[in-house]
């Protein structure tokens, strides 16, 4: 339980736990800036602290991280748990999956802006050290993301054993820091009470709720609480975030507030621009600064290491085409790394510090995809509370109406910042969600095509098996649909006028569960004549091992032996046409996909030097 929890405020926590560097300075010295005061102050620690208990301890800590799809969480699981629960024949189910691929494509937003923001925060540090490191801070910034970007290759496992105690010194030194500023007014904990967050929307209803919009910085990371539950495990998290990690915030923003309260007018406007660093005294302030900045680089690693893992998902589920997956640990399923998606990433990320050059700007980018995917989360959270859980409509309804209040009060509140940067992440969004619904679509598309045009299976196994002569060996031919003959069966028999003696059609189909086992992953039809169909299934958490899974089969002849079994995969060549299918410049943008999808060959694992591809071409 310990070494999870250890892990889990390594990774799970990162983002959230570097909030304290700039969610409290943004709502003061931000795009909309507020008078530091005593009403001020005690009403946006209030705002922050019952944000924090409704959005995270409630929403996600106590409620969502129940609904998890056999122990995984994130947007994707819930989409896939609530499709399989509900059958997916339900009238809503559609526009239940749009909105969860949405929230989806809304985190790859979220995953540019998150390393900038972070490691920049962490950089401006330098200048309350001195001054003069101000012309610094971008350079410093664009090298240690190139360098945490770089890494990604050779994996992080090594590195990634200290993430756990470093968080845990970086979270203690937020509460001593704290503790020391509350001990000299120890009347900021009044902050805690609700009625001033009250008292300042009735006093100043307008800066309020333009406040919410740097305020809900103090809660962005949420969401992976529940992302990072397959890790870590539901209790490793609560018991981090209940009894370490969220003290450990809340002191160090009353002790932000504490201590510019104690100082007069003109410094306190001085100090609001970056009181995180300025609660430690000069000696202690470097050591602050490198110690934040490793923070901020184990929160973006952890950041890169979930888009990974979401990209695989998707993959898996099949919103996005087949892309190189490699492994970075032989020990640690977990640990991928996706070429495409780190440089992708990295060309974003800079590219967003270098055209927003601080952090206080950038502040304008971040928040409204956050607050898009908490929106979400809990419009997805209807179905589950009605349908999956049937809830007493009285409870559901008023736990609802309080998550939805909170939610679109924030969403909102960010609204006002798009002009200002937060056009960015949701500009991302929608080309990702574009792309993503392309793919799925397309490729539903394509298949129904090639099943409209299959030969049914007993048909050309009694003309073929007494025509054709037959070879020695095996051949598998892959196939996406379980029924008809594989265009590529057809292609061999029509060119090469010979069958193997044993023809396995496989096809591997990927469930809504994380994961299958080893029991559960074949079923085996044997069709005569020598012809077999072969379904393969795993799990979306899983990947799929051809191979390694034929090996176990038993039920069919003699064991599998790779130098005497031939693959057969086939290539389809894409023909946009005036179909009614999809608009002419989707079909396009598919082919274009389809074109740079990764070869089966590599994503199924199948020995190179035993696959022949049959080239087709299909309209759709």
């Amino acid at each position: 339980m310990w070494k999870l929890c250890l892990g889990a405020v390594g990774i799970v926590f990162g983002d959230i736990g570097t909030s304290p560097i700039y969610a409290f300075r943004e709502t003061f010295a931000g795009h909309h800036p507020l008078t530091p005061d005593a009403t001020h102050i005690l009403g946006v620690l209030s705002l922050i602290f019952w944000s924090m208990m409704i959005v995270v301890s409630i929403k996600y800590v106590s409620v969502i991280m129940r609904a998890d799809n056999k122990g995984e969480g994130g947007s994707l699981a819930l989409l896939a748990l609530i499709n399989r629960q509900s059958g997916g024949g339900k009238r809503w189910t559609g526009p239940i999956v749009m909105l969860g691929v949405f929230a989806t494509a809304l985190f790859y937003g979220d995953s540019m802006i998150t390393p900038a923001m972070s490691v920049l925060s962490a950089s401006e540090g330098l200048t309350t050290v001195d001054p003069r490191f101000g012309p610094w801070v971008l350079p410093i910034s664009v090298g240690i993301l190139v360098g945490l970007f770089a890494i990604q290759a050779r994996g992080t496992a090594k590195v990634g054993a200290l993430f756990g105690p470093i968080m845990v010194f970086y979270f203690i030194t937020l509460s001593v820091l704290g503790i020391i500023h509350i001990a000299s007014d120890p009347t900021i904990l009044m902050a805690l009470n609700p009625w001033y967050a009250v008292q300042f929307f009735s006093r100043d209803f307008g800066s309020a709720f333009l406040a919410l919009g740097s305020v809900v910085l103090a809660v962005t990371g949420a969401e992976a609480l529940y992302a990072d539950m397959g890790h870590f495990g539901r209790n490793p998290i609560r018991v981090s975030w209940m009894f370490f990690v969220l003290p450990g915030l809340m002191l160090n923003y009353l002790g932000q507030g504490a201590m510019i309260l104690s100082l007069d007018p003109v410094a306190a406007q001085e100090a609001i621009r970056n009181p995180f660093f300025l609660l430690a005294d000069e000696p202690f302030r470097l050591p602050l600064v490198i110690l934040a900045m490793m923070a901020t680089i184990i929160a973006s690693q952890a950041v890169i290491s979930g888009a990974f893992s979401l990209t695989q998902q998707a993959i898996q589920l099949g919103f996005i085409p087949r892309l190189r997956i490699t492994h970075t640990s032989a020990s640690a399923q977990g640990q991928i790394y996706i070429p495409v998606i780190n440089w992708a990433l990295m060309v974003m990320v800079l590219l967003l510090v270098l055209t927003f050059q601080s952090s206080s700007n950038l502040a304008a980018a971040y928040g409204i995809a956050v607050t898009g995917a908490m929106f979400i989360d809990t419009c997805l959270l209807v179905v589950v509370l009605f349908s999956l859980w049937k809830w007493n409509k009285l409870v559901a309804g008023g736990v609802l109406a309080l998550f939805f209040l909170v939610d679109t009060a924030y969403f909102a509140a960010n609204l006002t910042k798009v002009p200002d940067g937060g056009w960015f992440p949701l500009l991302v969004g929608l080309i990702v969600f574009t792309l993503l619904t392309t793919w799925a679509k397309g490729r539903k598309l394509m298949i129904d095509r090639l099943r409209q045009s299959a030969m049914p299976i007993q048909v050309f196994i009694q003309s073929a098996a007494n025509s054709a002569a037959r070879v020695p060996g095996t051949a598998v031919f892959m196939t996406s649909t379980p029924d008809g003959v594989p265009h590529a069966l057809l292609h061999n028999l029509k060119h090469n006028k010979v069958l193997h003696e044993r023809v396995i059609l496989l096809t591997v189909k990927i469930s809504d569960e994380p994961y299958i086992s080893d029991d559960r992953r074949t079923d085996l039809t044997d069709l005569g004549q020598g012809f077999h169909r072969l379904v393969l299934r795993y799990g979306f958490m899983q990947e799929a091992d051809v191979p390694a899974a034929l090996k176990q089969v038993r039920e069919c002849g003699s064991a599998f032996k790779m130098m005497d079994t031939s693959f057969f995969l086939a290539r389809q060549t894409l023909l946009p046409s005036a179909n009614p299918g999809m608009a002419l410049w989707r079909e396009k943008l598919f082919a274009w996909m389809l074109r740079n999808a990764e070869s089966a060959m590599e994503f199924f694992r199948l020995p190179t030097n035993r696959v022949v591809e049959l080239g087709s071409q299909v309209e759709i």
